[in-house]
């Protein structure tokens, strides 16, 4: 039996990066497998439900690097605040990317099997089995658009908890990307 890799402990665990990142690549597979997309996503939303373990480590290392003179623009806070937003937004891009993917992929599976489904005259049985499964990708369609809803309730949350301790920030006016999601998500 493989020995199972020891996962890294404690707050540190949470705040660094992983020590071997793993590159994920999402197929059509992966959409129609709904415990793997959720378990995905799942791991994409650690950033946003450790925001104030998160900022409260970027506060430490930003004053870390004042003490040791390496000072960027802005206070403290400010850099933590901007750095954290960064993440955050790469972060929220990614996960909406992924979710729109997979909608599109079992809207394109649903298709194809509604095409299916119009030229299987008269084989009964086959009729019966691509409904069968055509009513099994409403529902992983169904369960995909609502990692919608949940999507826009994470980010929502995490800008709550974000602005609890950044009061003051407001995304620079030259990052037209993290102006839109700063703009969307105060909307919602």
């Amino acid at each position: 039996m493989p020995s199972k890799q020891q996962q890294p402990l404690g707050s540190l665990a949470v705040q660094a990066p992983s020590l071997s990142p793993q590159i994920v690549h999402v197929s059509p597979s992966t959409c129609h497998n709904l415990s793997l997309f959720k378990d995905l996503l799942r791991e994409y939303r650690r950033l946003d439900d450790t925001i104030t373990m998160r900022l409260n480590r970027s506060n430490a290392q930003f004053r870390d690097r004042d003490r040791a003179g390496l000072t960027g623009q802005g206070t403290i806070q400010d850099q933590a605040c901007a750095y954290i937003w960064k993440e955050l937004v790469e972060n929220w891009k990614r996960r909406t990317e992924i979710i729109d993917y997979c909608v599109d992929a079992v809207d394109e599976s649903m298709k194809e099997k509604r095409m299916a489904l119009g030229n299987q005259d008269g084989d009964a049985s086959a009729q019966r089995k691509t409904q069968a499964a055509l009513y099994a990708d409403e529902v992983k369609r169904s369960q995909v658009h609502n990692e919608l809803t949940v999507e826009k309730i994470v980010r929502h949350r995490s800008l709550d908890a974000f602005q609890a301790r950044c009061r003051y920030f407001v995304p620079p006016m030259t990052d037209a990307e993290a102006r839109k999601w700063w703009n969307a998500t105060r909307e919602a």
